[in-house]
């Protein structure tokens, strides 16, 4: 027992300092000092096993509807997204958005006699006591009574097909979910881990600001507190593997991204590679290549390592339980059924979507199909995702090249942000929104939104996604003028040639007043095949909004 408490106690202080009174509130809520483990009380009908977003939602489904549920976390609850993901980034991000629009406050015509005074201490602190105040909604004592879930703090284990022990109580289950979800990958480079390096579990707990900080990893995480950091004065430089940021997305996307972070003095290395860490007189030194051709070093204060994840898989026994896993993680079927068809997973720990709402989303079907012999494939979920740089960037569905390749004759409209009011009249107008569609049926593929508030537009295409909708026109306007979100609106007009932006008067100009042949006009509105349609563009940029 004084073992098990010594390693849950070295795993928060990684990620919390135990010191902040704002992170003694979510120590207190979140894995409570003295807490004692209720008793098992015959077999339960649903034992989760990571107290995350997937363990939360389906453990608290599960009480919540009359099943006699339990919920296992070896550390903090609330997992990734309360303590070291989604809620600390985005408090962290809005305090350095701030500071941005303060030193860009001359463009409305408000002056300062001095540059704003940056204090990175109270702007971690801030971050600190929000996440405080959120951490009780996750809190033991608060999500068990109400959800009816008894909640165990320690090590789970399988023992057999049916029974998880942890903190020597054997737990018999009916249906158990495995919802450990990951951690950053420890990337093998020679003399890192002895110089020191920061992942998203401990980044948060600074108090002081690197005053020079490389970041190695171009995706998500990494691009969010590299522009983060940036804006707070660190001097950022983002080692990238790949030949852009952002890889996933398209390069007309992520080279916006770019252009705004090298013009806020980021430096971007793509296509490099660190070869070795070194420590010289206090300093950190990187010694890299770009393109496999000659070494170079630069000198850093600290290290942020965002290249990827892994699965918490050990220690589970999953052998024991007859449960198939790989490096990648747990192995599911389309029902997130694993080779247990007693045991399911949920969330990063087997799934290629590694986001919180995705999380949430699973652990709701698992609920469906476990308890309520429900046939709902994780295959069928629509999913969203946004990187939160500013401009953030949406995605949901295909990408073009996903959707040619799985068959569908696609066509791609991209609408610019260059004529849009509302983005300029906010000063930022340097984004898109692209859909892609299948020409046959009009049904909507995929979409990306390049946008300060992409997150929040992406919706409009998630929930026509959802519901299966076709690219078609609103009868009436459906948004409030001026809103960004007229772009979605636009993109649906543009494929029928309804659209009356300077652009696509030049389709109807070739027609009759009434629209003309309908064959003529619909050839010309409709892309071919693989062919994009930049729409709204300006006379300057009739092509992709590439910068």
């Amino acid at each position: 027992m004084k073992r098990s408490m010594d390693k849950w106690r070295s795993a928060i202080e990684h990620i919390l300092i135990p010191d902040n009174p704002h992170d003694r509130v979510v120590i207190e809520n979140c894995h409570p000092p003295g807490y004692l483990n209720p008793e098992p009380m015959g077999k339960y009908n649903l034992v989760a096993i990571g107290g995350g977003s997937a363990g939360l939602v389906s453990s608290g489904g599960a009480g919540g509807l009359g099943a006699r549920a339990a919920l296992i976390e070896r550390t903090l609850t609330g997992g990734d997204c309360l303590n070291t993901g989604c809620v600390p980034s985005k408090g962290l991000i809005r305090a350095a958005r701030a500071i941005h629009d303060l030193k860009h406050a001359s463009e409305f015509g408000v002056s300062f006699s001095d540059e704003p005074q940056v204090d990175f201490a109270e702007a971690m602190n801030r971050m600190r006591r929000l996440r405080a105040r959120i951490s009780v909604v996750d809190s033991v004592a608060g999500f068990g009574s109400k959800n009816n879930v008894d909640v165990y703090l320690g090590d789970a284990r399988f023992i057999s097909p049916r029974e998880i022990e942890v903190d020597g109580k054997r737990l018999e289950f009916d249906r158990a979910v495995i919802a450990t979800g990951g951690r950053a990958r420890e990337l093998p480079i020679p003399g890192l881990k002895e110089a020191g390096y920061y992942t998203n579990e401990n980044v948060f707990s600074l108090t002081e600001l690197p005053r020079r900080f490389a970041v190695i990893g171009g995706g998500p995480i990494g691009c969010e507190l590299a522009q983060a950091f940036q804006r707070f004065g660190s001097s950022v430089t983002i080692f990238n593997d790949a030949a852009h940021l952002l890889p996933r997305e398209d390069p007309d996307a992520a080279g916006i991204i770019q252009k705004q972070f090298e013009a806020e003095g980021i430096a971007v290395l793509n296509q490099s590679t660190v070869l070795r860490v070194e420590e010289r007189n206090s300093e950190k030194v990187l010694v890299f290549s770009r393109q496999n051709k000659i070494e170079t070093e630069l000198s850093c204060d600290g290290i942020l390592v965002a290249a990827g994840r892994v699965p918490n898989i050990e220690g589970l026994n999953l052998e024991a339980a007859g449960v198939r896993y790989s490096q990648d993680g747990v192995i599911v079927d389309d029902y997130l059924r694993t080779s247990n068809p007693r045991v399911y997973a949920a969330g990063d720990i087997c799934s290629k979507y590694k986001f919180t709402h995705a999380a949430d989303a699973q652990a709701r079907l698992v609920l469906r199909n476990a308890l309520f012999f429900g046939r709902v494939r994780a295959s069928s979920l629509v999913m969203p995702w946004c990187t939160y740089t500013d401009p953030e960037i949406a995605h949901v569905g295909l990408y073009e090249n996903d959707a040619m390749a799985a068959g569908f004759d696609v066509a791609t409209i991209t609408e610019s942000f260059e004529h849009l009011d509302r983005a300029i009249l906010d000063g930022e107008d340097e984004g898109f929104a692209r859909v892609h569609y299948d020409r046959k049926s009009g049904r909507i593929l995929g979409g990306t939104i390049v946008a300060r508030h992409a997150g929040e537009m992406i919706s409009e295409l998630t929930l026509a996604m959802t519901m299966d909708l076709n690219l078609t026109p609103c009868p009436q306007p459906s948004t409030p003028i001026p809103l960004r979100l007229k772009s979605c609106e636009n993109l649906a007009m543009l494929t029928t040639g309804q659209d009356l932006h300077p652009a696509s008067r030049r389709f109807s100009a070739s027609g009759s007043s009434g629209g003309g042949d309908e064959e003529t006009r619909r050839k010309r509105v409709t892309p071919q095949p693989g062919e994009r349609q930049d729409c709204g563009t300006s006379k300057k940029d009739q092509g992709d909004p590439t910068p």
